[in-house]
């Protein structure tokens, strides 16, 4: 098995299309192992609608990236006390044997003090019977990962700050997160690994992964800058773009309802490759215009804040629905 250093980039679009990269590429003859730590994100799986998994304003204000991965299951979000840990090789048929990859984890983890960890169900780790691993899959071409995350000293009032939509106004096919009760790993280490940052406890976990004393001793295959131009074209084109984090979201239906000092307003989207499809205003408010002009100046137009906002920025809303601006409408509809 070879270490791929990611160059400790700390760009979750970066590292994930490292990822993808050494999937659909087959640089070396043996499995690869790689690591590492984003920046506050959330990751989004393959099949879920972003819009109904993450608190939009939340994670805009707090400039949080978010990013779809490859693989399905759930939304999950990375700190820089969090690290995710890739096994990548050639699909053998070991697709879907969550075991197979995340014993040689669990066994380090055993030897550096966390001697209750599991793997539990499906596809989590868990210590004293606390989730602190949630992991996945992706194939392609014969080629696949299995990958995992670790808490191990990440912010976990985070975690729910910025996977808090408001889902009463979604209705979708999207997969739905599962929420579980997590855990730090930290409080069940040894104490010599306690006072450890995350960067130093993979470093750590990666000696005991190789079975080595010296990082220089690590099996490493080293990234070259036609590698790392090839990554870049894959964030590019996926990973670093909005069609791709969020237009790939499955057709969804939104809902928002506000009363206003001059009425009752209530607007309802059909979104179809996150364009809207349809939109329908109601409410008890008092227009001069046809509501209509205003419904079909949006039909056709990107779900997106800036998208919309430019469209209702260019109607006189005072005429069709009251004192109101385009802002205050652009607020309630991503909410």
């Amino acid at each position: 098995m070879y270490f791929v250093d990611n160059g400790d980039n700390y760009d979750a679009s970066v590292n994930i299309a490292l990822e993808t990269y050494l999937v659909e590429n087959r640089l070396v003859d043996e499995p690869i192992l790689l690591f590492y730590i984003n920046s506050p994100s959330i990751i989004i799986g393959r099949n879920q609608n972003t819009f109904e998994e993450i608190n939009q304003p939340y994670v805009e204000e707090k400039d949080i990236t978010v990013v779809r991965r490859m693989s399905g299951g759930g939304a999950v979000y990375h700190d820089l006390g969090n690290f995710s840990f890739c096994f990548i090789k050639d699909d053998d048929g070991s697709f879907r044997d969550f075991k197979a990859f995340t014993q040689p984890v669990i066994e380090a983890l055993h030897k550096m003090g966390a001697r209750t960890a599991e793997l539990l169900g499906r596809n989590d780790l868990l210590v004293d019977g606390k989730k602190f691993s949630g992991n996945a899959m992706y194939a392609k071409n014969g080629r696949m990962t299995a990958h995992g995350t670790i808490l191990f000293d990440s912010d976990l009032d985070e975690v729910n700050n910025a996977l808090k939509p408001n889902k009463a106004k979604f209705e979708s096919k999207g997969v739905k997160s599962v929420r579980s009760r997590v855990t730090n790993l930290k409080p069940y280490v040894d104490d010599e690994y306690k006072d450890m940052t995350t960067e130093e406890f993979r470093d750590k976990l990666l000696l005991e992964i190789f079975k080595v004393d010296k990082r220089e001793n690590v099996k490493e295959y080293h990234l070259t800058e036609e590698d790392w131009k090839a990554v870049y074209k894959i964030r590019e084109e996926r990973f670093g773009n909005w069609d791709w984090n969020y237009g790939h979201s499955p057709k969804f239906d939104i809902k928002v309802a506000k009363k206003f000092p001059f009425g009752f307003v209530d607007m309802r989207f059909k979104t179809h490759k996150v364009m809207i499809e349809d939109v329908k205003i109601y409410g008890d408010f008092f227009g001069l215009g046809e509501i209509e002009d205003v419904e079909n100046a949006l039909r056709g137009v990107k779900f997106e804040k800036n998208a919309v906002k430019e469209v209702l920025t260019n109607i006189n809303l005072k005429q069709y629905l009251g004192d109101v601006t385009a802002e205050e409408l652009v607020e309630l509809i991503f909410s």
